[in-house]
């Protein structure tokens, strides 16, 4: 099946508003959901309680939507999407389970964490069954191009999170090495959904590598968006602790780029805070980004990346589920939790 391309043209400014994605997707999102809930079940009952603990949290179910409206957005009209949609959410919950046990987090979307509530083991253990669990589902559609997908993708997860573990107080990670943790923890899932789309669409090469493109860009501008969040938020909204990554030890990049643009002495009080873990400096390191003014280039990169998925778009049929690509593509960085 291929698409006639349009026009090598700018993409046109439409965009859908938040509101106006979720009511295009909701139909789409309410199967997923029942699906999730459906498959989610075992007879063994703390998988059942620590599984709806943090699926039934909520969130943005932001991956899923990726993939259904990028299926929609080249025409697809069967189901196949919903159990796809439902595989990429059991991944990206299992990786919180399992990131929640790493950073040692007692809170996420303004509740307690599962391993707070059930311990690491059960966290661990019950991300294990998600992780499984995806795999049973996606099998069971059996197509070979979407497990080569899925399991090139989890392989870099997985690859993400050991490269973040040794970024851990480390103040000489650079904007290339975190950029490298980005795109394995995050992007790659985002690019993995968007992708998927057009395989499940049989589409020739060129469309999967557009919204590949897409989903990998907004991913880069998605988490950059959420680590200046970590240090500008309202604490309520955000659903989570300020600080928490500077908490963790995690240099993201409000703090590389002013450790990279202050004084000799600011600078090495800064790499003492990141080796630290110091929360307790925040106010410390709120200054030394504001004077060098690292939240608005911060920001700008999530931008940068944010125009460079739109773009992507550009070979893609217009309909409203492209506009809403597009919207996604500005909701990532304008959003404030």
């Amino acid at each position: 099946m291929t698409i006639a391309a349009s026009a090598p043209t700018p993409p046109p400014a439409t965009a859908l508003a938040p509101d106006a994605i979720g009511r295009l997707v909701k139909h789409d999102l309410d199967g997923v959901d029942a699906l999730i809930r459906a498959r989610l079940a075992s007879d063994v009952l703390l998988i059942n309680q620590v599984g709806e603990h943090i699926v039934g949290a909520g969130g943005k179910r932001l991956r899923p939507q990726l993939h259904l409206i990028a299926a929609r957005a080249l025409g697809y009209a069967g189901q196949d999407h919903l159990q796809l949609a439902a595989v990429i959410e059991f991944i990206h919950t299992s990786t919180l389970l399992h990131d929640d046990v790493v950073d040692e987090s007692d809170l996420r979307r303004g509740r307690k964490t599962a391993n707070a509530l059930w311990g690491n083991a059960a966290s661990v253990l019950v991300g294990d069954f998600l992780y499984s669990r995806s795999f049973q589902l996606m099998v069971e559609l059996d197509r070979m191009a979407v497990m080569q997908v899925l399991a090139n993708t989890t392989n870099a997860i997985a690859e993400g999170e050991v490269l973040q573990l040794l970024h851990v107080n480390n103040p000489n990670v650079d904007e290339a090495a975190y950029l490298r943790v980005i795109e394995r923890k995050t992007a790659v899932l985002f690019a993995a959904a968007t992708r998927l789309g057009a395989v499940l669409c049989d589409l020739d090469a060129r469309h999967g590598a557009a919204l590949h493109a897409y989903g990998l860009n907004l991913g880069y501008a998605f988490q950059i968006a959420d680590d200046v969040l970590d240090y500008t938020a309202d604490a309520a909204a955000l659903g989570k602790n300020l600080g928490d990554d500077l908490a963790e030890g995690k240099a993201t990049l409000p703090l590389i780029h002013a450790m990279s643009r202050a004084d000799v002495a600011t600078r090495q009080r800064l790499r003492e805070i990141v080796q630290a873990g110091d929360a307790e400096a925040m106010p410390e390191v709120l200054a030394a980004i504001e004077t060098a003014g690292s939240i608005a280039y911060s920001h700008q990169r999530a931008v940068d990346y944010a125009d460079a998925a739109e773009r992507a778009l550009g070979t893609l049929p217009e309909n409203a589920w492209t506009a809403a690509l597009r919207g996604l593509a500005r909701y990532a960085v304008d959003r404030d939790f």
